[in-house]
């Protein structure tokens, strides 16, 4: 879903605000992306220099040591002997601070340079937003760029660094792409998401349990595809092969920078090592770029006006809403069920009781306006996205000599620096949020509102809406407004769940074990 590097993995629509008019409109309307009214370029205007730190100067603790040899035992450790969260916290313990150099994956032999300075908290992560400041390019997946084969031979949007031409144009199809089809996105998420649940109910009545993540997986290609593109795959060659398909390819891109689960000798040797072969992805690609082009011609023909070719706006619209949406989609919707269903039949009461209200008082439909009435369920979701955010890592390089802040000291960076953010530390900074490690679910209620900009999961915070000429998540407010779907959705049908929660290579596994239905 997420932002950059993985990051905004997702497209997604503005939400309206409380004052707005979306009460009087349909539930199949949505409000205007207020983004993408203008579309002049970002300032070229010379931004004034940043104001001396008050805070003491201190040089950059840790090193890169000693070439190949200590970037293969930190991919060693980030991965295997440690794992990823306490690689990073027994580092700021051994340096006694927040911001730090050393080596992240994959280094030898996939990237030839691993280094990177690293950001662990609130303060310092959101220079990672600041265009003027950070260089976008290629710094996507980290260290290492995927092979444009992989993307017909193109470096997609978001690859790209605002400065180049072509971003604004992508971006701005974007945009297009969503308000051209806001009216059919609530319709055909609770159409796909029907269907999830039917079948999932059908599971538990045979087995016992049921999986999340198959389900979860056709559902979300199936909405996407219904919502954005106006075409059923299952009514196409495609059929059912979406999100299989997706999944290859997306490997084929991340590997590198995931762990899959295989033997440690066997992945890290293969995987960890050397780029997958595109060819071995290639006629899936193919079906789906096909799948892709018969259905965007409405939004092909506005790369057009744009100046971008159709082949190269078809490669995007699949990225964005494969790799981004999809994936997000895949990444974030089994930390809701898992967040919700550890908090227990308390707070499921809580929100089917308020969802339920909110949405009778809207004549039973389900609209923005109604949602809007619905603040523990909102507080929820954004809680969800603060404590386990769908793309946990940001990457940017530096354009200049700067001083980049944490609480306690200012550290020099150099032009041509790579910045790493680790984002589930910025987000769970205990000088920030109080109880930081604890999903706390009524926490951006009332004047828990007011922590909102410190919720960064788009390439941005949580209270500013994405520009051209920038590289927060173009439909940022698309992923909220899903993921507030869902919660209503389940809080519609059922009055509690039960779940088991296990690891996979991309996130939190889920079995339902218990569906309660709706009994008021």
């Amino acid at each position: 879903m997420a932002s950059s590097t993985l990051s905004s993995p997702s497209l997604f629509l503005q939400h309206q605000s409380k004052h707005s008019t979306s009460s009087r409109r349909s539930s199949t309307f949505l409000p205007p992306i207020r983004s993408s009214i203008s579309e002049k370029p970002p300032s070229l205007s010379v931004t004034p220099p940043p104001q001396p730190t008050k805070l003491p100067i201190r040089k950059i603790p840790g090193d890169y040591g000693i070439p190949f040899i200590t970037p293969y035992k930190d991919r060693l450790d980030y991965f295997y002997n440690q794992g990823r969260d306490e690689y990073f916290k027994s580092r700021i313990q051994k340096y006694n601070s927040t911001i730090f150099r050393t080596n992240v994956p994959p280094g030898p032999l996939i990237a030839q340079n691993p280094n990177v300075v690293v950001l662990l908290d609130a303060k310092s992560f959101p220079v990672l937003f600041d265009a003027t400041k950070i260089d976008k390019t290629d710094v996507f997946t980290g260290t290492y760029t995927p092979s444009t084969e992989l993307t017909g031979g193109y470096r997609v949007l978001s690859y790209l660094d605002p400065s180049e031409p072509k971003h604004n144009k992508l971006k701005q199809l974007m945009f297009f792409l969503l308000k051209s089809r806001s009216r059919h996105v609530i319709p055909e998420f609770r159409s796909s998401y029907k269907e999830l649940f039917t079948s999932l109910e059908n599971e538990l009545a045979k087995t016992g349990k049921a999986s999340f993540a198959d389900a979860n997986d056709q559902a979300a290609f199936n909405f996407l595809a219904r919502s954005l593109h106006g075409s059923n795959p299952v009514d196409t060659e495609l059929g059912l092969d979406g999100p299989k398909m997706v999944q290859k390819w997306v490997l084929f891109q991340l590997g590198p920078v995931l762990k899959l689960g295989l033997p440690k000798i066997l992945e890290d040797s293969i995987i960890h090592n050397f780029r997958l072969p595109s060819r071995l992805v290639k006629k899936d690609y193919q079906r789906l770029y096909d799948f892709f082009y018969a259905s965007s011609g409405f939004a092909l023909d506005e790369a057009e006006r744009l100046g971008v070719s159709r082949d190269e706006a078809c490669h995007n619209l699949l990225f964005a809403t494969c790799f981004n949406s999809f994936g997000g989609m895949k990444l974030f919707f089994p930390n809701v069920m898992k967040w919700i269903g550890r908090s227990g039949v308390s707070l499921h009461m809580k929100l089917a009781k308020e969802i339920r209200e909110a949405v009778r008082s809207a004549g039973g439909e389900i609209t923005m306006a109604a949602m809007e009435n619905m603040p523990l369920m909102k507080s929820v979701v954004y809680e969800a996205f603060r404590i386990d955010p769908p793309v946990p890592l940001q990457f940017g390089r530096a354009k200049k000599d700067m001083v980049i802040e944490n609480h306690e000291n200012g550290y020099l960076v150099k032009k041509g620096e790579l910045l790493l953010g680790y984002q589930p530390f910025a987000t769970k900074d205990h000088k920030v949020f109080d109880r930081a490690e604890e999903f706390v679910a009524d926490r951006f209620v009332g004047d828990g509102e007011k922590l909102l900009k410190h919720v960064l999961w788009s390439n941005g915070p949580e209270t500013k809406s994405p520009g051209l000429g920038d590289k927060q998540c173009a439909g940022k407010d698309f992923v909220t407004l899903i993921s507030r779907l869902l919660v209503v959705e389940i809080f519609l049908r059922y009055d509690s769940f039960e779940i088991q929660v296990g690891n996979s290579a991309l996130g939190s596994s889920i079995t339902l074990t218990s569906l309660k239905r709706a009994s008021f």
